[in-house]
């Protein structure tokens, strides 16, 4: 696990689609890093990817077992926000109302 938006998958890391987490410096980056090391732990990860890349990292969304999106699960546990222009809000009604104020200031919330 690199934070709360990037994992690494056989030392291949992927950025997720249409999320922005807190960086590892800023207030709840290491909470989000680990409730993400919580839900994958001992878990085979599904990548799709989208083709795009974002620094080193290739962008895709990534699956639990179960299906569940991960970036999902991370924005609705109110650790990470919608990428707005990059998920056209695909992840904005699992938003917690007060995470946008909690994080204002840091980042992309500036």
């Amino acid at each position: 696990m690199i934070d709360g938006d990037t994992i690494a998958i056989n030392r291949i890391k992927i950025r997720f689609a249409g999320i922005d987490a807190p960086e590892l410096d800023q207030p709840w980056g290491q909470k989000s890093k680990w409730a993400m090391v919580k839900l994958c732990k001992g878990k085979v990860i599904t990548v799709k990817l989208t083709g795009e890349t974002s620094y080193d990292r290739l962008v895709g969304t990534c699956y639990l077992p179960d299906g569940r999106d991960l970036g999902a699960e991370i924005v609705k546990a109110g650790l990470a926000l919608d990428g707005g222009l990059y998920s056209k809000g695909k992840y904005k009604d699992l938003e917690d109302p007060e995470m946008r104020r909690k994080l204002r200031g840091y980042g992309r919330w500036r």
